[in-house]
Parts: structure tokens; C-alpha cells; sequence
């Protein structure tokens, strides 16, 4: 697939990047980047549907797809972020960014439920904590995992910050989201009305860091370490680098 040799940029992502989407819903962050960078061999892009259940729950998903697939990126189904870092396909991959977008478990008791109960929290808690400890393993020593997150109550209680610690990560910059820097993005309620989509009102990408060092109850110990065929990856390899 021929594609161009200059570095394209769209708010904090680039076309020389190794970059991993997880969580995808529709697949309409996917495709902002890929158009933006013009083509998405650099890109893989992941959601816990299956494709069938794409087609029942997204009106624009497999259209979204066929997009990504035909600028080169490779289409995930099914991935869990509790596992990720073990599936068939991404064990041996590095990346440099790693995206997740308002990620959200699901309800405890369907329509009943409350995002202000402590149990539901929880459950989102749980979900934010698989995903980071998952998504630690598979950073370049570059890397960095994006958190795109309410910051308003109750969503401010999953203490994401305080995950994303617990996991081995550190904060490296808190910066305001606004869903007009990507054009054709459209954030989608997942649980329930899948494809409708929710006001995001103020909210934030939080962007993190592996560290090097990991405090212990004895002490100080070496961070884990990438590990597989793009271990050493630098960032910066230029656009005609394949997955």
C-alpha cells in the first residue's frame, strides 16, 4: 500500500506513531485519524463487539471499518482490555500511544442502575485498573496511554489518576478535551442505546507514562519492560513501517 513519506499530525497523534485504539464503539475515532493521516498502516483499532454484533448496535460501524481496512489498518473484534495484552495478534506489538476513550463497564442493573453508586464505581474502577495493568505492557519505551474521561462527579470518584499509579503509571499531562478537534468523531453510549451518542461535558485526556521505578512494601524495584519484536522501537521509524 503506498502511502506518504511526510509525518501527518492531528491534535496529539501522528502518522509515525505505532498507535492502538481500544474501546472503539463505532469506529468514528478510528477513521478521524486515519483520514487525517491519509492512510492507518501504523494504526490498530480494537472494540469488545463482535462483528455481527457491530452491525446490530451501530449504524455507521462497518462502514467504519471497510474505511479503516481500506487505508491499512488492522480491525480487532472482541478484544477485552483485561486481556489485551495476551491476544494472539497484539502480544508481539509495541506501541506508542494507546487510546482509550470515555471508557465505561456497562451497567450492574440495566436501566436501574446509578452512576453514583459506589458498586457501579467499582465496576468502572475494575475495568480502568484491567485496562491499565494490560496496557502498561505493551508501551514503547516512548509510549504513552491516553485516557479521554469526565471530570465531573460522580465520574471524578473512579480516581483514575490513582489507577493508572497502582498500575505501575504516572501522570504525565492532564489537558482539556474537546471533541471539536476531531472532526467526525462521534462518541457513542456503548451500554445500552449503543449508537446514540452522550454529552461529554468537561472532561480530559490524561496521558501516561510507564515509570521506571514501581514502590513496593520493600522498597524500590525495576518497572517491567517490553518485551517481543518491537521492544526497541524508538517512535520515530517513518510512515512506511508495517505492524
Amino acid at each position: 500500500m503506498e502511502v506518504f513519506s511526510f509525518e501527518k499530525r492531528i491534535k496529539n497523534y501522528s502518522s509515525y506513531q505505532k498507535i492502538l485504539l481500544v474501546g472503539e464503539g463505532d469506529f468514528s475515532f478510528a477513521v478521524c485519524l486515519a483520514r487525517a493521516f491519509g492512510f492507518a498502516v501504523n494504526m490498530v483499532a480494537t472494540s469488545l463487539d463482535s462483528r455481527e454484533s457491530l452491525m446490530v448496535n451501530y449504524s455507521k460501524a462497518i462502514s467504519n471499518v471497510k474505511e479503516l481496512e481500506s487505508r491499512g489498518c488492522i480491525v480487532l473484534h472482541e478484544v477485552d482490555v483485561h486481556s489485551m495484552s495476551r491476544h494472539p495478534f497484539l502480544i508481539s506489538v509495541r506501541f506508542d500511544r494507546i487510546i482509550y476513550n470515555f471508557p465505561h463497564a456497562g451497567y450492574l442493573h440495566g436501566s436501574r442502575s446509578c452512576e453514583r453508586n459506589m458498586f457501579q464505581i467499582w465496576f468502572h474502577q475494575d475495568l480502568v485498573r484491567g485496562f491499565f495493568e494490560n496496557a502498561r505492557q505493551m508501551l514503547t519505551r516512548v509510549g504513552e496511554i491516553h485516557v479521554t474521561h469526565k471530570t465531573t462527579f460522580p465520574f471524578s470518584e473512579w480516581k483514575i489518576v490513582e489507577l493508572a499509579y497502582m498500575a505501575g503509571l504516572y501522570l504525565v499531562h492532564e489537558e482539556q478535551f474537546s471533541i471539536w478537534d476531531y472532526p467526525g468523531y462521534e462518541n457513542k453510549r456503548g451500554a445500552g442505546m449503543c449508537d446514540q451518542t452522550f454529552p461529554i461535558g468537561m472532561c480530559s485526556t490524561f496521558k501516561f507514562a510507564e515509570m521506571l521505578y514501581r514502590s513496593t512494601t520493600s522498597g524500590f524495584h525495576l518497572g517491567a519492560t517490553s518485551s517481543g519484536p518491537w521492544s526497541g522501537y524508538s517512535g520515530i521509524k517513518g510512515p512506511h513501517m508495517q505492524l
